[in-house]
């Protein structure tokens, strides 16, 4: 028994599938549109050898081409929501007990904190308003 060339096409494009599955890589996955697209050539049209290798060539490598910088674009962006500990970073705080380089107390996003100055040779005082630099386990930095 003989296996129809669209039937190949279809096995390739699943195998290519299971890899992009396993993998990862979003360009697997554009090379199985391509397949399906050389299975849907030779199977509906009946095009030849050559047909179906330019088919899946072209769209393959158009796929690539449009997805590639998408998934670019998408893994070099931040995301639009800081949340956590990264959304407190930035923000304006209270000195609720006087903050310097050994240690203090700030009210954050109504929470108190306890603080330490970043530059170690300046004290805040109660009252004052700072900024949060940066937090290291529940330790605010501010100035």
């Amino acid at each position: 028994m003989e296996i129809d060339a669209w039937l190949w096409w279809l096995i390739g494009a699943a195998a290519l599938g299971i890899a992009l599955v396993v993998t990862a890589m979003p360009e697997l996955g554009m090379l199985a549109v391509g397949a399906i697209a050389a299975a849907v050539v030779t199977g509906v049209f009946g095009g030849g050898a050559v047909a179906q290798v330019a088919v899946f060539a072209v769209i393959s490598a158009a796929g690539i081409a449009v997805v590639r910088p998408i998934a670019n674009r998408h893994r070099a962006q931040r995301p639009q929501f800081a949340s956590g500990v990264e959304a407190l970073k930035g923000r304006r705080a209270v000195v609720l007990e006087r903050v310097d380089a050994s240690g203090g107390r700030i009210k954050l996003a109504g929470e108190v904190w306890s603080a330490r100055a970043l530059d170690t040779g300046r004290a805040y005082e109660s009252g004052e308003e700072v900024d949060v630099v940066d937090i290291e386990g529940a330790t605010a930095i501010v100035m």
